[in-house]
């Protein structure tokens, strides 16, 4: 039997960052992953494939808006199967570079699906065998998978959950997104570029639940503009295959009335759950909540001590960024050092045109819960550097304490992704709206943006 200080299941952004950390910490470590290939969902179907399309669909879709810049595009052509050849490339590259990180730092990668028999041994079914693994400490980071709809079966061929819409052979003529939330609305945008009618159909009345809602409401404006229908305030409650395609069967919240919705193929995106099935956790008496998610302790340690998790399978936000940081702040802690993730400054992005980022708390957020503050906003209408690259949708926002202590900001635009990073350093320094407004922003730039909201906020805006 194999010994080791730490074996991680699972091989996604939580389980192999805390792999490689807890091996420059000096600590003996095995990372078991049955999928084939590193990274988790993330790296295969998930984050990275879908960043891919979504940057080669902005490109084929800029060419029928470049008239504007004085240039003339003809004869412009699709090649799906190239486009999907070049995703398919990047995710074999990452996923090979983490195996070489591996072998640089000594992390034992062992391929197969794990249980926990006991405290302190993993059982791993490797398709011929079966071995067993001893155990210092054990790291659960088995990620999470798509939310499926009840009643509705994915077949990954006409319904489909993220990973078949990441590999659809030919363009949809019209595709219908089940869920307005980052995975529906990133995928949904992909398809619309490449030439299908998409129609988001969501439970709520509004996009992006748990976003800032005016900032919410801009990108719902924005997403229109570009391409995508938005059927809210409806529950689908049944998917027919008929020879002519499928049929939506809706109905609408709060009216009483029945709608039914024609397309070819169907993306279910409501949300994610944690994978915590064939582990044996609830034979070791490991604490789950009600959702499912493992409870864990400051230290991400279970109720069975020895076993820890992270990333999806615990509560929090279910971001590839936070289990990273999660996977550092446990094995940290198990080395004897210090480890602590502040869920307060972890931003979320969608990678969608134009993209809406976001960190801290929302002003819903804010008037729920009675708290005074101030707020300031700047349009990127009125930014200079967006106005000469045509990216002048949304605005950056801002919320802070009547002291000026930043609460939140909130994103959307051109770059948002990147532009949200001064923020969330900001927040996580005890930066005030007054520092980062006399701050010297470049010129010009989209960050003057940043720093336009932030002087709002104080009452002085100079370009607004």
């Amino acid at each position: 039997m194999q010994s080791f200080d730490l074996v991680v299941i699972g091989g996604g952004p939580g389980g192999y960052v805390a792999a490689i950390r807890a091996a420059q910490l000096g600590l003996n470590v095995a990372c078991v992953e049955g999928r084939g290939a590193l990274g988790g969902t993330c790296l295969n179907v998930g984050c990275i494939p879908s960043k891919a399309l979504l940057t080669s669909s902005a490109k084929f879709a800029e060419l029928s808006h470049l008239s504007a810049h004085g240039i003339g595009v003809d004869g412009t052509t699709l090649d799906l199967g190239a486009m999907m050849g070049r995703k398919d490339k990047i995710v074999g590259d990452l996923t090979k570079g983490i195996a070489f990180l591996f072998k640089k730092n000594g992390v034992e990668h062992i391929e197969g699906w794990a249980s926990i028999p006991a405290p302190g041994q993993v059982q791993v079914a490797t398709g011929e065998s079966e071995i067993t693994l001893s155990a210092k400490n054990i790291l659960v980071a088995t990620g999470s998978e798509p939310t499926p709809l009840p009643g509705v079966e994915i077949d990954e061929a006409d319904i489909l959950s993220s990973t078949g819409a990441l590999a659809l052979a030919e363009v949809p003529e019209h595709l219908v997104v089940i869920g307005a939330g980052v995975i529906g609305l990133e995928l949904g945008q992909v398809w619309s570029r490449l030439g299908a009618k998409v129609t988001v159909v969501e439970f709520l009345d509004r996009i992006l639940p748990g976003i800032d809602g005016e900032i919410a409401k801009l990108a719902q404006r924005a997403l229109s503009k570009r391409g995508l229908k938005f059927q809210l305030g409806r529950k689908v409650t049944g998917i027919e295959k008929t020879p002519g395609g499928l049929t939506l069967s809706l109905e609408r919240l709060g009216k009483d009335v029945s709608e039914s919705l024609e397309a070819d193929k169907v993306l279910v995106a409501i949300g994610r759950r944690p994978v915590t099935r064939g582990l044996g956790l609830e034979t070791l008496g490991v604490a789950v909540n009600n959702r499912g998610f493992i409870e864990v302790n400051e230290t991400f340690e279970t109720s069975v001590p020895g076993i820890f998790a992270i990333g999806d399978c615990v509560p929090g936000p279910m971001l590839a960024h936070k289990a990273e940081e999660d996977g550092v702040a446990c094995v940290e802690t198990l080395a004897g050092e210090h480890g602590h993730v502040d869920y307060n400054t972890v931003p979320g992005v969608v990678y969608t045109d134009p993209e809406v980022a976001s960190v801290g708390v929302t002003e819903e957020d804010l008037k729920t819960s009675g708290t005074e503050y101030i707020s300031g906003k700047f349009n990127f209408m009125a930014n200079s550097r967006a106005r000469s690259t045509g990216e002048t949708d949304g605005a950056v926002k801002v919320l802070a304490s009547p002291d000026g202590k930043l609460l939140g900001a909130h994103i959307c635009g051109a770059h948002g992704g990147d532009l949200i990073a001064e923020l969330v350093l900001a927040m996580t320094r005890n930066a005030t709206v007054e520092d980062i407004a006399r701050t010297c922003h470049a010129h010009p730039a989209m960050g003057e943006a940043v720093k336009e909201a932030c002087l709002d906020a104080l009452g002085r805006a100079i370009h607004a």
